[in-house]
């Protein structure tokens, strides 16, 4: 376990991954939280990052800020999100290899797995197909990330690890319909088509696409647990395979019909779901092999269902209820 005195940086503590990370540590009785915001410092500019961990020289970091968005977002703004994603990880892993922390949390995405991925997608897929394309730019980053921990390990002996979670969903999530990934852009659908009294919600794509879902809590607690192996069962998970990579899910998918399904029952919308199929479905199928995670001991507390209750309770308390 984590050491409640141990100088902790969680980079991105305003967003969803992030924001969850704070409270866990919260709760683990961490007290030594380095946050600042993005007004504060840009961990995209790499003499700010340097100069705030040579000031504050954390042991452990959550690489969690980064550029994110659904497939809309992703097809809109390509450059932002390589150039975004590339520019924080190089600045706060050079940072943190320079200033000695003794443990980096990269967090990723399953999209770095191949769009034609066998399933579930085991942590020694990556880099041996093509990628989906909507999401390109940002995976590529996201692998880029990848081989800066393995780089930094082989050549400096740091303890960096990559994990790669699955889709993510919780308290603070984006439910922008234009920017937002697919859980939180149908709960808004749903709740403002009840609001509304409309009879029907348009659903992107055909709705046959698996997902995976994870609540963002659950994230929080595998990081946790991650960082707070002894050093000798860190040292044998970063050797573990070709890069020091885990996936953390909860080995279960259902497809996006049967969430829109799921979630409109949650929010109570009583009217028909209709499949858009003039727009995108992205790939697949995307389920990881979480039994990597399961033999360094974690799984999932949270499932589905009581999930998405909390994430619409959430919803409710941030935005007006109004459509």
């Amino acid at each position: 376990m984590l050491d409640p005195s141990t100088r902790i940086h969680v980079a991105g503590h305003r967003g969803l991954v992030g924001s969850a990370l704070l409270g866990a540590l919260e709760r683990a009785g961490c007290r030594d939280l380095l946050l600042r915001t993005r007004a504060e410092l840009d961990l995209a500019d790499a003499a700010a990052t340097d100069r705030f961990y040579a000031e504050t020289k954390p042991e452990v970091v959550f690489l969690a800020a980064a550029r994110v968005g659904g497939i809309h977002a992703n097809s809109t703004y390509p450059a932002d999100f390589i150039r975004d994603n590339l520019a924080i990880q190089l600045s706060v892993i050079e940072a943190a290899h320079r200033h000695g922390a003794k443990r980096l949390i990269f967090l990723g995405s399953s999209c770095i797995y191949p769009r034609e991925c066998p399933q579930p997608m085991a942590e020694t897929s990556l880099l041996t197909g093509p990628l989906e394309s909507t999401n390109r730019p940002y995976a590529l980053a996201k692998i880029a990330g990848i081989e800066m921990c393995s780089a930094y390990n082989r050549q400096y002996g740091t303890r960096f690890l990559a994990v790669m979670p699955t889709n993510l969903y919780g308290p603070g999530d984006n439910y922008d319909l234009e920017n937002s990934h697919v859980l939180p852009a149908l709960i808004r659908k749903m709740h403002e088509a009840r609001v509304r009294g409309d009879r029907e919600v348009v659903i992107w794509g055909s709705g046959t696409p698996r997902r995976e879902f994870l609540y963002s809590d659950d994230l929080a607690e595998a990081c946790l647990h991650l960082a707070g192996l002894e050093d000798a069962t860190f040292d044998e998970l970063l050797a573990e395979g070709d890069f020091p990579l885990v996936n953390v899910g909860v080995g279960e998918d259902l497809t996006v019909r049967e969430l829109a399904e799921l979630t409109a029952e949650v929010v109570g919308f009583h009217g028909d779901l209709v499949q858009d199929t003039t727009r995108p479905d992205g790939t697949p199928r995307k389920l990881l092999d979480v039994s990597k995670m399961r033999r360094f001991g974690w799984r999932p507390r949270v499932g589905l269902r009581e999930g998405i209750v909390l994430a619409y309770e959430d919803f409710l308390d941030r935005y007006d209820q109004s459509p």
